[in-house]
């Protein structure tokens, strides 16, 4: 019996909310957008893909900072309109090098600690 992918309801500039959750401890790591073709890519390869909306561009997640996602699932939320990838991640996912890039609380308390100075990698 095949399974087909549920369809994807992609909002009137062609994104959808990416949320990037590590598989083994299920901490959310960071949330991004994907237009089609970076979801594509990543059904393809098994690494995240996103587009980034500042530059206007499909980017390889860790394709500059070799800080990759190998992504082991992709759910699908209800409605279609969101999605998550269960990620294996490979050093920090926060460009400010952070492991997650919800590292701050909303009174500004920092509760991680950096895995990689950012200066060292950009």
């Amino acid at each position: 019996m095949s399974v087909e992918t549920p369809e994807l309801a992609f909002d009137e500039d062609g994104l959808l909310p990416a949320i990037a959750q590590d598989s083994a401890t299920k901490e959310v790591l960071m949330l991004a957008y994907v237009t089609e073709e970076a979801f594509e890519r990543t059904r393809k390869t098994g690494v995240a893909h996103y587009y980034s909306r500042s530059r206007d561009e499909l980017w390889k997640k860790g394709g500059s900072s070799g800080h990759v996602q190998h992504v082991e699932e992709v759910r699908i939320d209800c409605d279609g309109d969101a999605i998550i990838y269960l990620v294996e991640q490979v050093g920090g996912a926060c460009h400010t090098g952070y492991e997650s890039c919800f590292y701050r609380t909303a009174d500004g308390e920092t509760v991680s600690e950096q895995v990689f100075d950012p200066d060292d990698v950009y």
